[in-house]
């Protein structure tokens, strides 16, 4: 009987060991040294996003150009975003998930432990760097303004020249926060929600000009003819910003340091030119415009 209770009891023992090896999706990757996770089961990258944030990141109907489906949704995610945890995934061998969230909601979902990553073109800023923990830049984006072709403040040759006007930005980024309130005397309206929404400000006349960094402007040039980039960058009159506000990083969990290791490892090995070429593709294909 002792014997059969012994037996009985390694059993559970094991059960109880395969149920706990087994838990759990979600996952911080242990990169092994030729770039593969640690472990023999492939796991889950989580990665969040607004998904409407072009050419960045946004939600499309189909999987065209390697869209990513995004969880929870019959949609798909794209842009330079996606294209970066793809990278990130397919290098440490992990499936991707992207998870669609508003942009207040990317931090708290980090923090919390909902998702592994954001990639959603976040500024490593010092606030920022207080709650999460970045990756080197994976993209520098310096600010410019968008105007309409016909704006009084089309000729504009810095900022000083933007005097008086009104403008608007995206909430939370510091185009709102640390840019438009260098505009001496700007009539600055509420911050908008998302870029597309920013930018549908502008082209309404609702505003006289945008603030926003150059991959945005350039997609918004492609989408609305009417509209003109402003860059006064290298002169006296440009925006004043540190270079931890215009690099743009991969934040996870504070204290996370084997996935953090793990994507700036992958990222030492991408050149500036890497980066262009990927942005110049995503600029290509994406579809910025105001959800319905």
């Amino acid at each position: 009987m002792k014997r059969i209770l012994s037996v009985l009891l390694a059993c559970l023992m094991l059960l109880a060991f395969a149920a706990c090896g087994s838990a759990g999706t979600s996952a911080t990757p242990t990169a092994a040294p030729d770039g593969e996770p640690s472990g023999d089961a492939a796991k889950t990258l989580r990665v969040a996003m607004e998904c409407q944030y072009a050419p960045y990141n946004w939600a499309q109907e189909t999987d065209a150009n390697g869209a990513v489906p995004i969880a929870n949704s019959n949609q798909y995610a794209y842009g330079y975003d996606v294209m970066m945890a793809k990278k990130i995934a397919e290098s440490l061998g992990y499936e991707l998930e992207i998870v669609k969230l508003d942009w207040d909601s990317l931090i708290p979902a980090l923090k919390s432990g909902d998702v592994d990553a954001v990639i959603a073109g976040q500024s490593i800023t010092a606030d920022r760097l207080e709650e999460v923990d970045f990756s080197t830049p994976y993209y520098y984006a310096s600010i410019v303004t968008v105007v309409l072709e016909d704006s009084a403040y089309a000729s504009a040759q810095g900022i000083a020249d933007l005097s008086g006007g009104t403008c608007t930005s995206q909430l939370g980024t510091i185009w709102y926060n640390v840019c438009l309130g260098q505009i001496a005397d700007a009539d600055i309206l509420p911050a908008q929600e998302t870029a597309p929404t920013m930018l549908m400000a502008l082209e309404s006349g609702a505003v006289d000009y945008v603030v926003c960094d150059m991959p945005t402007a350039m997609a918004a040039t492609q989408v609305y003819g009417d509209m003109r980039i402003l860059d006064f960058t290298g002169t006296d009159g440009n925006f004043q910003v540190s270079d931890e506000e215009i690099n743009l990083g991969i934040s996870v969990q504070k204290g996370n340091t084997e996935l953090l290791d793990a994507i700036n490892t992958i990222l030492a090995t991408m050149t500036v030119s890497d980066y262009e070429e990927m942005m110049d593709e995503a600029i290509s294909v994406q579809p910025l415009s105001v959800e319905d």
